[in-house]
């Protein structure tokens, strides 16, 4: 039984003479009993039809008895004249001989609010259709939680008939807060979540998960009713590059807010005209993001890290980037990805040593759960698809872990090795001092190769230790540990004097970088594996 009050009444029979359905009579009578909007939607509406009958019907009741009271007190007139049966009231409110049809266009009329989301919507047969779309997509999970996007020109529908109930009960000296409404998508969710997560193979359906099983309604007949707002509430609508309409729900419900009543009714039919057609559903999912970390080593002199792109032309085949990503993509089956590094090389700049820490977050994964032995197969995959590049310590890690590669990264510190040339001939002795130098201090300006991408400025860095190997007269290696972000080349060559002091500095010499090496990138992340 329907838990209904008295002063429910005028409500239900306003509602269902709008055209509302039988669920959003429950919502707007403020009914937050779960179980009454589980129950089939004709149930629902004959116990609302019988609520309404019995109530006139104990009405009539109580006018008879009254009667009857008067007739018995007049009784010379009944001496007078003769009896006669008095009418029964009852028959007013006896359905006619077309009440079925009546009834019957009732049902099958589509909601003045909901569009039919409470109706066709909800149930156990679109329930089957929801978990037919997630089982194609063939996604990893345990649970899910379900999201609801209703169109705005819903919330103007509700606003409208909620104005229509407080007109009519206020007359009976009732209120009807709009706060105390239940919402379309609470309401749906109250119905379908345990439906779907049956017919999902008893999948827990729950507030928080990985797992996104979202319904998208669209209901493009009624996509004016929003207009009005905009002349009438402009400051409440603006225009983002990022939607396609102002109308946005949230732009919407701030003008509802505003708009004084009156002035509401007069731009807007009160209660809304009858729809002609259900709205139309899309279901579609997602799961959170997956991280992954890793350190990578880059062997090739000709390989940049992310695809090179210049005017719309591709330069290099390939990239460090895309050789880790397309296995892990595959493996995962995501939709995207983005790429992430401690720092990063130029194309003709190797990454040896234990390699760079890099992470990934990959978009929408379909498979999200892999064993240590899987991810160890993974690594392997990588390594053998090219002689490029080769990874170590790949694993699954979590969003608030990926940060730690960030953290602190300038001052962190960076090991490289240099072949360098110099202009004028050099003995080793000419050299030499050069590893007694120690936090020597740079003021680099913006390099010009890099100035089209990043802002000018003049960043401090530190080289806080150098070493040095002769070759021959014109050729050294230059061994150094840096602050992290300094510009190694600029440092070797000077940058036409924008890095200083330079090796030309101290060595009273052109000199030029040939070869750079990274040897070390000092971040303790992520975790070691051992092989």
């Amino acid at each position: 039984m329907l838990p209904l009050k008295e002063k429910d009444k005028p409500i239900i029979q306003m509602l269902l003479s709008a055209g509302c359905c039988a669920r959003c009579v429950l919502r707007f009578c403020c009914v937050s009993v779960q179980a009454a909007y589980r129950q089939p939607q004709q149930e629902t509406l004959k116990e609302l039809r019988a609520f309404i009958v019995d109530s006139e019907n104990s009405k009539v009741q109580d006018s008879a008895d009254q009667d009857s009271t008067l007739e018995n007190k007049s009784h010379d007139a009944a001496v007078s004249e003769t009896h006669q049966d008095p009418p029964c009231k009852r028959v007013k409110l006896e359905p006619s001989g077309t009440s079925t049809q009546l009834e019957e266009l009732e049902e099958s009329r589509v909601c003045v609010v909901c569009f039919g989301i409470l109706q066709d919507l909800c149930g156990k047969i679109q329930a089957v259709k929801i978990a037919e779309a997630v089982k194609a997509q063939h996604y990893e999970f345990d649970t899910l939680m379900m999201s609801v996007s209703l169109p705005a020109q819903l919330s103007v529908r509700e606003h409208s008939c909620w104005l229509h109930a407080k007109m009519k009960i206020r007359e009976k000296g009732l209120t009807l807060d709009k706060n105390d409404v239940i919402q379309v998508k609470e309401a749906f969710k109250w119905i379908m979540q345990s439906l779907v997560g049956k017919e999902l193979g008893g999948i827990s359906v729950v507030t928080k998960s990985t797992f996104e099983v979202g319904m998208e309604f669209s209901h493009p007949e009624t996509d004016s009713d929003c207009h009005f707002l905009a002349k009438a509430c402009p400051d409440c609508f603006t225009s983002t590059k990022n939607k396609p309409s102002v109308f946005t729900r949230i732009a919407v419900i701030k003008a509802l807010e505003k708009i004084p009543d009156a002035k509401f009714l007069k731009l807007y039919p009160c209660p809304p005209t009858q729809p002609t057609s259900c709205i139309s559903q899309n279901v579609h999912c997602l799961h959170v993001s997956v991280f992954i970390a890793g350190r990578y080593n880059k062997f090739c002199r000709s390989l940049p890290q992310t695809p090179w792109v210049i005017d719309g032309e591709r330069r290099m085949e390939s990239s460090v980037e895309e050789l880790i990503a397309v296995p892990i993509l595959s493996a995962f089956r995501a939709d995207g990805f983005n790429f992430s590094s401690s720092g990063r090389e130029d194309v003709d700049v190797r990454t040896l040593g234990n390699g760079r820490p890099f992470a990934m977050e990959l978009l929408n994964p379909h498979r999200s759960r892999f064993s240590k032995v899987e991810m160890k197969q993974l690594q392997e995959t990588i390594n053998k698809s090219s002689d490029k590049i080769r990874v170590r310590d790949l694993q699954i890690v979590t969003r608030e872990a990926m940060c730690r590669m960030k953290e602190g990264e300038e001052e962190k510190t960076k090991s490289y090795t240099a072949l360098v040339w110099t202009q004028k001939p050099i003995e080793r002795d000419d050299i030499t001092f050069i590893d007694n130098v120690k936090d020597l201090t740079l003021d680099q300006k913006t390099p010009l190769r890099v100035l089209h991408r990043r802002a000018l400025a003049i960043r401090q860095r530190v080289i806080h230790s150098m070493t040095t190997r002769f070759l021959d007269s014109h050729h050294f290696y230059l061994g150094l540990k840096t602050q992290a972000g300094t510009y190694i080349k600029e440092f070797v060559h000077g940058d036409f004097g924008r890095t200083t002091p330079n090796l030309c500095w101290l060595l009273k010499t052109d000199t030029d970088i040939l070869e750079l090496d990274v040897e070390s990138v000092d971040v303790d992340w992520p975790p070691v594996i051992p092989e």
